[in-house]
């Protein structure tokens, strides 16, 4: 093993980032006093292989199923970024890899220098917190996170409900160099009209009739930070215009006044609502979207990356049931992953929330899995369109694709309606009662309100 230049050693050393250093044969040189406080996993790394250290792998990565950074670099001849799922000495982590070839006084690729940073928010194992998977599915979608996250570009995350876009938006936050200010979450679909532009902007003293004192909007509350607009399709369209005008100047104004504040956020959007729709229909403006949409990322429903189950029941039940070692057995990790689950992970965790209430003991059996699947069925409306809703459901045959289960609109909204007309406590009860959050609760009283009669 050839040794390299103290200088580049030297140099490494100095660098306040994780950096390794590798020869054309994968073998790692040198690393940083960084990279073995933060990556260090015990026996001294140096020379063995970059792919051996980071992922246990016998081959170079791109003969492993993984992209390989230093291929590609010979092939472009530049710098590279991937992002890898990296052992560490707490686990597993996902890490951006930015490897850098060094070539000789012929042109020849001699070195290669990798630094390494992980993404924050993202886990590859069990975790109680942020998010966790491996599926492919999620790895595509986690790249573009890790990719988009240090920019001050404006993200529009585009998912199902249930999908876990907050927490994407929360990676977003401390992947980015504002990690140390607030994220602040607007929750778009709860504020009416008249309370929009006060709740975003803020008031002064006299505004309007209630406005004793002076009031600062979620715009300065964010201030050095991230400002999350959640169902920013449900934004009612006069205030699109101002907050496009927020986005396009970087300036507002608060109720009541005419002084111009300037605005030191970045925006991160979501909905589950086809916005082009809406545009079409006039219900939402083309050049929000445009603005919103800099960096749009789709997240993927759960029925897209079921492999990631075994992964996130046990973490999710690590937050329902924190006092307990709760497992579900194998059989009923099976029903599971055969299930669509259409309210995605906000589905699951109220699935196996169900299974610890189900359970006396601290194994959910595959017959108490089909069961706390069968109240779902009846969330969503399956008995009320007179479908059988059954005890367990029919697993498909070996090779056979996953049915596709639909849910019925018009059903689910008359199970909605009948729970509203018999519920007599507060909205938030009402939500809990039917499984869901706050924010789809209102989403739906406002979808099932009649369209207005146009004179």
């Amino acid at each position: 093993m050839s040794l390299p230049p103290p200088e580049l050693v030297s140099y490494l050393e100095s660098v306040p980032s994780p950096h390794i250093l590798i020869d054309t044969r994968y073998r790692i040189l040198a690393a940083n006093a960084a990279y073995r406080r933060q990556f260090g996993t015990g026996p001294s790394i140096i020379g063995r292989t970059c792919h051996e250290v980071s992922h246990h792998f016998e081959r170079p990565c791109d003969q492993s199923g993984e992209s390989c950074p230093m291929a590609m670099a010979r092939q472009s001849g530049q710098r590279e970024r991937v992002l890898h799922l990296h052992h560490t000495s707490k686990g597993e982590a996902y890490v951006n890899i930015e490897l850098v070839p060094l070539s000789n006084a012929q042109g020849e690729q001699v070195f290669f220098v990798e630094k390494m940073e992980e993404l924050h928010g993202a886990e590859g194992m069990q975790s109680q917190e942020g998010l966790v998977g491996r599926s492919p599915a999620f790895r595509r979608m986690l790249e573009l996170v890790s990719r988009v996250g240090p920019s001050k570009a404006a993200v529009l995350l585009v998912g199902e409900s249930g999908t876990g876009k907050e927490l994407v938006a929360r990676a977003l936050h401390e992947s980015s160099p504002r990690a140390r200010g607030p994220l602040v979450v607007v929750e778009c679909s709860s504020l009416t009209e008249t309370l929009f532009e006060s709740e975003l902007f803020g008031h002064e003293k006299g505004a309007f009739t209630g406005a004793t004192s002076a009031k600062t909007g979620l715009v300065e509350s964010a201030s050095g930070g991230t400002l999350f607009l959640d169902e920013v399709g449900d934004i009612p369209l006069p205030m699109q215009v101002k907050l496009l005008r927020l986005l396009e100047t970087g300036t507002f104004r608060r109720v009541g006044s005419t002084a111009l504040r300037q605005a030191d956020i970045r925006i991160v959007s979501a909905t589950h609502r086809d916005l082009a729709d809406l545009v079409a229909a006039g219900q939402f403006r083309e050049d929000l979207l445009h603005r919103l949409g800099v960096f749009p990322i789709r997240l993927p429903p759960l029925r897209e990356r079921t492999e990631d189950l075994p992964l996130l029941v046990p973490s999710l039940l690590s937050r329902v049931a924190p006092d307990r070692a709760f497992t579900v057995s194998d059989a009923g990790m099976a029903r599971l992953m055969h299930h669509p689950f259409p309210g995605n992970i906000r589905e699951l965790r109220n699935v196996l929330e169900r299974l610890t209430l189900l359970s006396d003991s601290d194994v959910a059996t595959a017959a108490q899995v089909d069961t706390a699947l069968a109240a779902s069925l009846v969330l969503h409306g399956a008995s009320r369109a007179g479908m059988a809703c059954p005890t367990a459901p029919v697993l498909p045959a070996a090779g056979a694709p996953l049915p596709q289960h639909r849910t019925l609109r018009e059903s689910e909204d008359e199970a909605f309606l009948q729970a509203l007309a018999t519920h007599q406590g507060s909205k938030a009860a009402l939500a809990a009662k039917l499984g869901i959050s706050e924010r789809s609760l209102y989403r739906r009283l406002k979808a099932l309100q009649p369209p207005t009669a146009t004179p």
